[in-house]
């Protein structure tokens, strides 16, 4: 039985996609508009001038990120997700790329990741903070394991402000997500019918100047944001201070 988010994101999230790892990157897509691709590439480009030796993407899902970062850097990325059924999906298509060879997944919390202080040249995080109970406490630890000078960057779905396209953004993820969830099964019906809602109600409580904020007060600096698609995805990014 899937289960309510409340006093454990991290069980929630797992059941959520569990059940959809094969087509979780058409989920994506859907989802997005078409533009998943672009936004992933937006988030990359913030890391690819530091020419790290080492990235770790968090919330790696099956590895799409991850593998985009193997191809644009020539450091090694260790990818980190929770679900183990979307890391095995990820494993799959880590061993069918030419630059898998530089990528490792591991399953693992964002909120508690197992790799000492400042042993990483850059970090991605993408849809990872609607799915954990204390967005500002995962920030501090994502900051813990970077070096000083290391680029951050995330991605993450959000809530379009024209009042002409929220509405269809509203009427998009309200209707259309679940519907096409029902032809697509009971896992693709579960999360069209979730996400709206928990997007929308993620920055209700964690609005992007929230963010900005807690990425500033976890110890990053040169903090920006991009926002996408008319409203509908968000880039942020910043360094860890220290260099």
């Amino acid at each position: 039985m899937l289960t309510r988010p409340g006093t454990d994101p991290n069980r929630f999230a797992h059941d959520l996609f569990t059940d959809i790892p094969d087509r979780y990157d058409l989920l994506e897509e859907v989802l997005s508009l078409g533009q998943n691709g672009r936004w992933r590439r937006a988030m990359v480009d913030r890391i690819v001038p530091a020419a790290p030796n080492r990235v770790l993407d968090v919330a790696s899902g099956t590895a799409g990120v991850a593998l985009q970062l193997a191809h644009r850097t020539a450091g090694q990325v260790i990818g980190v997700d929770l679900t183990e059924a979307m890391l095995a999906r990820g494993a799959v298509n880590v061993r069918a790329d030419p630059a898998g060879g530089r990528v490792a997944l591991v399953a693992g919390r964002a909120e508690q990741l197992a790799f000492p202080d400042a042993s990483f040249d850059a970090l991605t995080l993408t849809y990872l903070l609607r799915y954990v109970a204390d967005p500002a406490a995962t920030l501090r630890e994502l900051a813990r394991v970077l070096k000083p000078g290391a680029p951050i960057a995330s991605l993450e779905f959000c809530v379009p402000t024209n009042p002409v396209w929220h509405a269809a953004w509203w009427l998009y993820t309200r209707l259309v997500l679940p519907a096409a969830g029902r032809l697509w099964g009971t896992g693709w019906w579960r999360v069209g019918r979730f996400l709206g809602p928990n997007i929308s109600g993620h920055y209700r409580t964690y609005p992007v100047e929230w963010t900005v904020r807690a990425l500033r007060d976890a110890g990053f600096v040169d903090v920006g944001v991009r926002t996408m698609s008319l409203g509908g995805g968000v880039v942020m990014w910043g360094t860890r201070d220290g260099a």
